[in-house]
């Protein structure tokens, strides 16, 4: 009772106390207001005078909050993708096979083309392989011509192949950026995560083209002559007959020539297709009479058409080994040939036997592919135990895991777009 009639009565007395420390506090926020009034002066290089504010910020660095950054954004595209075009003839369906699970990548489109020489057995095989195999069958990328065309290199029935082909994966392929063909006898020599991966890198409107406008014997072997093609309008295949009658060099157009074997842009691909000045249908009409033309059309197109001309790069991207002077065909190559092909750098080689056992080392030295398997990639996150295919687990299928074939490529195109070699060499 004692305390709190003490605390009652200091309660009864609040005037008196408020007298007694009036003063104190007038003169402490008077000081206080003062030293506030210091700490905002500062001295000609614009530092704080008082070094009591010095000391109290530069504690800031301490807490890591002032650590703290934003992460920068990546300005890199995401991968490419690409389109290809397998083709073989009688016998090839096996190595077609084999050349597609090599090239195979989630983000690619491929059209696989066995021509109308092949049995029907083979072509159904082919067919039954493509609709039946579990990745190819989850993301659909995979498309087979089912009605074959026949193809004769020697006449102009391969690149109506390849325009087809092209016309189908813009229609049917979704988004790609490079269309690359191939036949059933190339082989990759790096994984396409290595391709991926450092085609990122390249502007997308590079067209990958081995080209010269100097022909050289073959104006007169080649260009003079007229020729046609029963792969035209017959149903069994028959080599080229000859006119007696020739015909002179072009003037309308310069000829170019050079690899039957490119990668080409998706808005070149546009151009042919679509040929919006006319110019794809006329050089086409041209080589309808033309040997060998797989190793001119495209070629005489990109460098006399304006919007392109400037965008080749003189290569057809492959290591093949030729007689000198070249014959019709290259040599097949072997493992003798193996290190030369890894020192090319070249992502492709040709041309291949089928079960050659250069094969397998390439299998297993550079695209670490067990048999029957596909090529792994970073979209593969499966085991490798006891002989487990690790593309039976997928993720993510725009993770890349480039290996030393990413490494070589970068040498090659570091090489191929220098300023010696690039420009000055572009369609002349």
């Amino acid at each position: 009772m004692k305390k709190l009639k003490s605390y009652y009565m200091h309660l009864r007395q609040p005037q008196s106390i408020e007298r007694k420390w009036i003063f104190p506090l007038a003169i402490g926020s008077i000081v206080s207001l003062f030293l506030l009034f210091l700490t905002t002066l500062t001295s000609s290089d614009g530092t704080p005078l008082l070094p009591f504010y010095r000391s109290f910020t530069s504690y800031s660095s301490v807490f890591v909050e002032s650590k703290l950054k934003p992460v920068p954004v990546s300005n890199l595209p995401p991968p490419p993708r690409f389109a290809y075009l397998i083709s073989g003839s009688n016998g090839d369906g096996k190595m077609l096979k084999r050349t597609l699970e090599a090239l195979y990548h989630p983000r690619n489109s491929y059209v696989v083309h066995l021509d109308l020489e092949s049995p029907p057995q083979e072509r159904l095989d082919l067919q039954n392989y493509v609709n039946d195999h579990p990745t190819f069958k989850k993301f659909g990328n995979v498309r087979m011509i089912t009605k074959a065309n026949l193809v004769t290199y020697r006449g102009p029935t391969m690149v109506a192949n390849t325009l087809h082909a092209a016309a189908i994966l813009l229609k049917e392929g979704g988004d790609w950026d490079w269309f690359i063909n191939l036949s059933a006898s190339d082989y990759p020599l790096v994984t396409q995560d290595d391709l991926l991966h450092t085609f990122s890198y390249l502007p997308r409107d590079l067209n990958f083209i081995d080209h010269t406008s100097n022909i050289g014997w073959k104006e007169y072997q080649r260009a003079k002559p007229i020729i046609v093609d029963p792969g035209l309008y017959m149903t069994k295949k028959q080599d080229v007959f000859w006119v007696t009658q020739r015909r002179s060099v072009p003037t309308a157009f310069k000829l170019f020539t050079g690899s039957a074997w490119m990668a080409l842009s998706r808005p070149f691909i546009d151009y042919c297709i679509w040929g919006w000045d006319n110019l794809p249908r006329t050089v086409l009409m041209y080589y309808a009479n033309f040997i060998s033309s797989p190793e001119g059309y495209f070629h005489t197109v990109i460098c006399n058409a304006q919007e392109f001309r400037n965008t080749t790069v003189n290569t057809d991207l492959h290591y093949i080994s030729w007689d000198n002077p070249p014959k019709q065909h290259p040599h097949h190559l072997n493992l003798a040939d193996m290190q030369k092909m890894v020192n090319s750098n070249a992502p492709f080689a040709r041309k291949f036997r089928q079960d050659d056992p250069v094969l397998d080392k390439v299998d297993s030295e550079l695209l670490f592919r067990g048999p029957g398997m596909l090529v792994p990639g970073g979209w593969c996150i499966g085991g490798k135990e006891n002989g487990t295919d690790p593309c039976s687990v997928i993720g993510d299928t725009t993770v890349l895991r480039p290996g030393p074939g990413a490494k070589r490529l970068e040498i090659l195109t570091s090489s191929l777009l220098s300023n010696e070699k690039f420009r000055p060499r572009q369609c002349k």
